[in-house]
């Protein structure tokens, strides 16, 4: 029971974060297209409280609930799978911080990238996304 109870709560927080990963890339798109400073500014407030409140705490949670997770189950550990999961996880952790360094830059004003940039950015976690539940689900090698 416990668990499943840890495997459902590490299951929300990762939609929770994936939520956040989706949707922040979009806001940058917005944000390095817009000419209005108050749009601008109205885009910073937003992508800060996804960032630090929603995306930061999602991903603690995750980390937190796979350990656990792993704790629990140690033997999928020497799985080939799980490595490869764990690379992707790993990758996801990068784009994470690579969100949060364009949102510094868009709010410093040292923004280099354009909002196609942004828009293609922002289709990375949908491949990760399946990678990693095709792994965990099928289990591969």
């Amino acid at each position: 029971m416990l668990y499943l109870t840890l495997k459902s709560l590490h299951i929300i927080a990762m939609v929770a974060w994936f939520a956040g990963l989706f949707y922040l890339p979009r806001l940058l798109a917005y944000h390095a297209g817009s000419k209005s400073s108050e749009v601008k500014q109205q885009l910073e407030i937003m992508q800060k409280r996804l960032y630090k409140i929603i995306m930061n705490n999602a991903l603690m949670l995750v980390v937190v609930l796979g350990f656990s997770l792993l704790w629990a189950n140690h033997s999928v550990a020497s799985s080939g799978w799980f490595h490869i999961k764990l690379l992707l996880v790993f990758v996801l952790v990068v784009y994470h911080i690579m969100c949060g360094r364009y949102m510094r830059a868009l709010a410093a004003g040292t923004n280099k990238h354009s909002p196609k940039f942004f828009r293609l950015f922002g289709e990375i976690p949908t491949v990760l996304l399946i990678s990693i539940v095709c792994l965990a689900i099928i289990k591969p090698f």
